[in-house]
């Protein structure tokens, strides 16, 4: 069973204990070929591990350094995310899939994983239609933006995932995706990347892991020690939405989505932790279960 994990983009989570941790998970000896540099890829003897990043602090970072104001926006449903312009996409390439890809990678190199940087552009591994007018609220009101760059994913190429998973090669995935205009065109834009992950688990019938920097999620959003620790029925799932603020409610969505394409289970956990991946996977966190699901 493969697991694909998401790595968080936040200021507050440090993605070297997960890195540390997808070494374990994938396998813990070294190669015995290779030159004498003690620089040989781990031999990959374990669990398939495909890794899907965010990057928000890079992009703001970025943005910053060229004088553009990020800009964040709240759906009809309560969803906050960011609206993407062209300036802010083209920002988003050269971070996204230039800066945090390539640290992630290297920092997967150096514990022994041979890991892949892909963007979801690459082989159309995340494909799906572009929407360039979101809907959103401003003021009470509610109000359709355009000019956005983003979409929603409906094909991953799991084919171009499972090649390398089976060459015991670890992906490591971003957004752009490729999205599809309305001539049948292809313009890279943005997408969430906890959907990305979510889409990537549906797709390989894979366990996901939704790293952030909380535990889980919490009954009161002040207070840790209301962690809803697994949610197995349609009544403990109604409770989960309801106590969904903010970002979590896009990783709660993202759970849904993950679960309803095909992955078993999914936890929303603390990517600061010990072995985060591992404790994860071992009930730590806010586990849903595909049971949980209402019927659609």
């Amino acid at each position: 069973m493969a697991v694909v994990v998401k790595v968080g983009g936040a200021k507050a989570v440090d993605p070297a204990g997960a890195l540390a941790d997808v070494a374990a998970l994938v396998g813990g000896e070294r190669s015995s070929t290779g030159d004498e540099s003690g620089d040989e890829p781990r031999t990959g003897a374990g669990e398939d591990v495909v890794v899907v990043h965010g990057g928000s602090t890079a992009v703001d970072d970025l943005l910053e350094r060229l004088g553009i104001d990020p800009e964040y926006v709240e759906t009809p449903g309560g969803v906050v995310g960011r609206f993407t312009d062209e300036e802010t996409m083209d920002a988003f390439k050269m971070a996204m899939a230039g800066q945090v890809n390539t640290d992630l990678v290297a920092g997967l190199q150096n514990e022994g994983v041979d890991a892949v940087g892909l963007s979801g552009v690459d082989g159309g591994l995340l494909k799906g239609p572009r929407k360039s007018a979101v809907r959103v609220v401003e003021d009470g009101k509610k109000k359709i933006r355009r000019g956005d760059h983003s979409g929603t994913i409906e094909d991953v190429n799991a084919d171009l995932l499972e090649r390398l998973l089976d060459g015991g090669y670890t992906p490591t995935v971003s957004v752009p995706m490729l999205g599809v205009e309305s001539d049948g065109s292809y313009t890279p834009v943005n997408s969430d990347a906890d959907r990305s992950a979510a889409a990537v688990a549906g797709a390989l019938d894979a366990d996901l892991v939704l790293l952030t920097d909380t535990r889980g999620v919490y009954r009161d959003p002040e207070d840790p020690e209301t962690l809803i620790e697994r949610v197995s029925t349609p009544d403990e799932y109604e409770e989960l939405q309801s106590a969904a603020e903010g970002f979590m409610r896009r990783k709660v969505m993202a759970a849904e989505e993950a679960l309803r394409g095909g992955a078993p289970s999914v936890v929303v956990a603390d990517a600061n932790a010990e072995n985060p991946i591992r404790a994860a996977l071992a009930g730590e966190g806010t586990t849903v279960e595909r049971d949980a699901l209402p019927d659609e």
